[in-house]
């Protein structure tokens, strides 16, 4: 099957692209509003883009008329967030950031999540997640349907024990993250496996009895 994206709606392509490219991390992300209160919400369409400068990206749609998301408002005001990684035991409190509340009502009292003060900008961190990084807005892209926000990362809050930090590998035994599988669809990454190099394949050394966290 050959599909023409030119004839399609905006929507029709998201569906398309949003179902096929998977599946994606989830950035959970705080804020601050104007008034203090603290924002957060998940965002799919997000990644690393490189590590020198260390910058991450998300992409935040606009509402259908046209205003900004109170996540993209206040990046554009204060250019600081905090992109958290969820991990299986948050997932569902994650997924309840995602619900409509007005701007004075904060996401994560709604959802039974705690804020902690962060180490480098002004948007708290979430202490249940494994993962923090502290970002400054370091570029923007807008589209007409979309803000773009490359985020240069100025600080990084692990779970205590995830990193081994003689080596800077992840122990990955210890990180179950989950991913987006569009709609209100996740998935799990416990269920992981090694594809062996050509070296080694050559030598007869099995992926498989490869530790996880030399991965």
């Amino acid at each position: 099957m050959d599909i023409d994206f030119s004839p399609l709606t905006p929507h029709q392509r998201y569906k398309l692209m949003a179902s096929l490219i998977v599946p994606r991390p989830i950035a959970l992300i705080t804020t601050l509003g104007p008034d203090g209160t603290v924002n957060a919400a998940p965002f799919s369409m997000f990644n690393m883009v490189g590590e020198d400068p260390p910058i991450v990206m998300v992409s935040i749609n606009r509402l259908q008329d046209g205003a900004l998301k109170d996540t993209a408002a206040h990046i554009l005001r204060t250019g600081e967030f905090v992109v958290h990684i969820t991990d299986e035991a948050m997932a569902e409190r994650m997924h309840a950031c995602g619900d409509s509340l007005p701007p004075d009502q904060s996401e994560l009292l709604h959802a039974g999540l705690t804020a902690v003060p962060s180490r480098s900008v002004a948007p708290p961190r979430i202490a249940e997640a494994p993962v923090a990084f502290e970002c400054v807005l370091h570029e923007t892209l807008e589209t007409p349907s979309r803000y773009v926000f490359i985020g240069r990362v100025q600080w990084l809050a692990v779970r205590d024990g995830l990193v081994d930090t003689e080596l800077w590998r992840v122990r990955l035994q210890n990180f179950h993250p989950v991913g987006r599988f569009g709609a209100s669809f996740y998935l799990r990454t416990g269920d992981r496996f090694a594809i062996a190099s050509a070296g080694k394949a050559a030598t007869g050394v099995d992926a498989r009895s490869t530790p996880i966290d030399e991965m």
